[in-house]
């Protein structure tokens, strides 16, 4: 009895996750036609990578061939994957409970909203991912970043990505059982959150510029070794010759990162739970304060 209950449960989640990611490709690129919608994915990745380019070349002279250049490049590029997943997941909750008004009734059908959040967040990977190739992509062909398809190390690449983005959901939960207690203009928790931790994972400059009594907060951060495993996995000791963690092997830094979205997902799981209780407990769910 208890292996059938298990057993349903899990087709439950995997339904409630497989229809929320179809849900949520939907919404995204539903909003206009395919054609704009290309458009627009090619162009505001590339425009925010050219604010970065442009930067970096007024302040170092157009030094593009320095070691430097890569490493800020490739952790900007898949930075994206931050915001994209955690506001994925977190903005959910207002889009259902506030635009659709549905929220109600999603929690009346047979559906694990945690997997529901989850599938939602997923279907902002396959346009952050998109736009992750084409930052990547403009840098190869027109910046020099040095990153060969042959030199590549595509298993730590792949298991990295996935880590990550599993971490990344995680994460996003938890602003989305904030948000179901917060009000219509916690919205942008999520664009909020990543935009606070650009600065302390790593993204765009070493660990080591930080004063030191922040640096702790870096090292506590799971983004931190999934971005230097991702520049180490496309150009190896170009990444590696950064001092921040230069000392830990592939092997340790992918184990740190286990441990950490290990640790961050038990705490997301019970956060959310918490929150979703409260919100049950007040009468929160059908609530909509956007007017």
């Amino acid at each position: 009895m208890v292996n059938l209950k298990s057993e349903i449960l899990n087709l439950k989640s995997l339904r409630s996750f497989r229809m929320a990611t179809w849900l949520g490709w939907q919404i995204e690129s539903n909003w206009t036609d395919p054609f704009l919608f290309a458009v627009y994915s090619i162009v505001k990745p590339l425009a925010s990578a050219l604010i970065l380019v442009v930067m970096y070349g007024v302040i170092t002279s157009g030094d593009f061939n320095a070691p430097l250049f890569s490493f800020i490049f490739i952790g900007n590029a898949f930075y994206q994957y931050v915001g994209a997943v955690m506001t994925g997941v977190s903005w959910s909750v207002i889009d259902d409970r506030e635009h659709y008004r549905t929220l109600k009734y999603i929690y009346t059908a047979p559906v694990d909203y945690m997997a529901y959040l989850i599938g939602r967040g997923i279907a902002r990977v396959l346009t952050g991912s998109f736009s992750v190739f084409i930052t990547i992509s403009a840098g190869v062909l027109f910046l020099q970043v040095p990153v060969q398809l042959g030199a590549i190390d595509a298993p730590l690449f792949l298991a990295a990505l996935a880590i990550g983005i599993v971490m990344l959901a995680m994460m996003g939960l938890v602003l989305a059982g904030i948000i179901l207690l917060i009000a219509h203009h916690a919205g942008y928790l999520g664009d909020a959150t990543a935009g606070a931790l650009y600065l302390f994972s790593g993204a765009i400059f070493p660990l080591d510029v930080l004063p030191e009594f922040l640096r702790p907060i870096g090292y506590l951060m799971p983004i931190t070794y999934w971005l230097e495993l991702l520049r180490r996995s496309l150009v190896g000791s170009v990444a590696q010759a950064f001092p921040t963690l230069a000392p830990f092997s592939n092997a340790q830094l992918l184990a740190i990162l286990i441990g950490l979205t290990l640790l961050f997902g038990a705490l997301s799981f019970f956060a959310f739970r918490w929150c979703d209780r409260r919100a049950r407990e007040r009468g929160l769910i059908d609530m909509v304060t956007n007017h």
